[in-house]
């Protein structure tokens, strides 16, 4: 969300038009007006005219390292335990976003900024495993929403920030600062259990499972056999893992995996781009911002009682509607307050959605392809983020162009989430066999 302030809408004269008119193309000598932003990444390197696309460019290519992150992580987690690839990624978290607000060019910027979307793509997925494999299942879906708060406070801080630093560069040193507490993380976070029992490191995840029953004042005497016992189970049923291609070779998970895909590709572009394009409105920019992720706030925690009493499917395919209706409404209604509170609810839909696919898309797939699913609407999801700032660019074109072209997405998402299976209520599965029949019997005969 950085990139709001780091490129927001600024207004220039063209120094070599005799006419003098503001915003002419092309333009050698511009004029910025530094009323408000004293110096963008836009001042900086002349990002207008036939350069104009490489703001968008840049912050394209910011979405891209984060999914490049996603899976280099998500992999390296997987091979080589949780703690190390998350350590990994706060450092080069920490050093990129330091560096970035020196360097002297726009290219030099961009990499650097790809190299800090890896990183975020490592903290956010590496993160999430670690959250969900120290919480029991009965708290899973309480967690999975709140781990978006800090998320969503971030977003809010970020209005602050910009209010007072109005430089870009020093902006940017002042948002990666505060990630060097991260670097504590070396020193207090431990490997999870899950993954040390899984690669058979038995003895490591007992000392970790005795800590944690010391600071929850549980008993510890059982812990050694119960983990022993779950180690022999696993043996026993060790099950063929799978892989992407398994979400595609049969036809309800190749339905299920496309139609999931979509809705994190249609929730990341909506979301991603319609909080970027809040900026662009007319009005106060920090108030509109502030507004947007205050909102979005809001709806991380009315997600959890919606999960409580709704359905996923139902969730998914009103509020994909509901953001819909407010993007297509901003599209006509003139700029101000009333547009701002359109587009305000067209990101807390859309963020709405967000919360749930994470848990939806867990329980829709098996065990031996759960991973492989997320990943891949992972990776889907990203494709949506790095398409939505050149959507904002349609701006130029005419003003109603991105509302509708964002509103298009979310209006098919709820048409196709029809032909998903409910999942609420319903034991997870554990084999391919199982994904396939999920959501072919009636609901009566429905097993987990």
């Amino acid at each position: 969300m950085a990139i709001i302030f780091l490129s927001p809408k600024v207004e220039y004269t063209c120094l070599d038009n005799s006419s003098n008119d503001t915003d002419i193309c092309p333009c050698s000598s511009p004029e910025y007006d530094k009323s408000i932003f004293t110096n963008t990444i836009i001042m900086e390197w002349d990002l207008i005219c036939d350069r104009k696309w490489l703001t968008s460019f840049t912050q394209t290519l910011f979405q891209l390292g984060t999914l490049s992150g996603s899976v280099i992580f998500g992999m390296a987690s997987d091979r080589f335990g949780r703690k190390k690839p998350l350590l990994a990624a706060v450092v080069i978290q920490v050093s990129m976003g330091i560096i970035a607000a020196y360097v002297p060019d726009f290219w030099t910027f961009t990499f650097i900024r790809f190299l800090v979307g890896m990183s975020v793509g490592g903290t956010m997925v590496t993160g999430f495993v670690i959250v969900m494999e120290f919480v029991g299942t009965k708290y899973r879906d309480i967690i999975s929403a709140l781990y978006q708060v800090p998320f969503n406070l971030g977003h809010m801080l970020l209005p602050v920030f910009g209010y007072y630093i109005r430089d870009f560069q020093q902006f940017q040193f002042a948002i990666s600062v505060p990630v060097i507490i991260l670097l504590l993380y070396f020193f207090i976070l431990p490997e999870t259990a899950r993954w040390l029992i899984a690669v058979k490191r038995t003895d490591e995840a007992i000392v970790i499972l005795e800590r944690v029953a010391k600071v929850n004042n549980r008993p510890t005497e059982n812990i050694r056999r119960d983990v022993e016992m779950y180690q022999e189970s696993l043996e026993k049923s060790q099950l063929k893992k799978g892989n992407i291609l398994d979400l595609f070779r049969t036809p309800n998970l190749r339905k299920n995996i496309a139609a999931m895909s979509f809705n994190w590709l249609t929730c990341s572009y909506c979301f991603y781009g319609v909080s970027q394009y809040v900026g662009q409105l007319s009005g106060n920019v920090f108030i509109n911002v502030a507004a947007s992720a205050s909102v979005t706030l809001l709806g991380t925690f009315a997600s959890i009682p919606l999960m409580k009493i709704l359905g996923r499917k139902t969730i998914l395919i009103v509020f994909n509607f509901i953001c819909a209706l407010c993007l297509l409404i901003l599209s006509v209604i003139p700029e101000g307050v009333g547009s701002v509170i359109c587009a305000s609810i067209g990101v807390v839909a859309s963020f709405i959605v967000f919360v749930v696919v994470y848990l939806y898309c867990t329980e829709l797939f098996p065990t031996v392809v759960r991973n492989a699913a997320i990943g891949f609407s992972s990776m889907m999801a990203r494709v949506g983020s790095m398409l939505a700032p050149f959507v904002i660019e349609l701006r130029d074109v005419a003003i109603w162009m991105p509302p509708v072209a964002f509103a298009i997405f979310p209006l098919v998402a709820a048409c196709i989430t029809f032909v998903l299976p409910e999942t609420k209520g319903c034991e997870l599965m554990t084999t391919i066999e199982e994904g396939e029949q999920f959501g072919k019997k009636s609901s009566s005969d429905k097993k987990g």
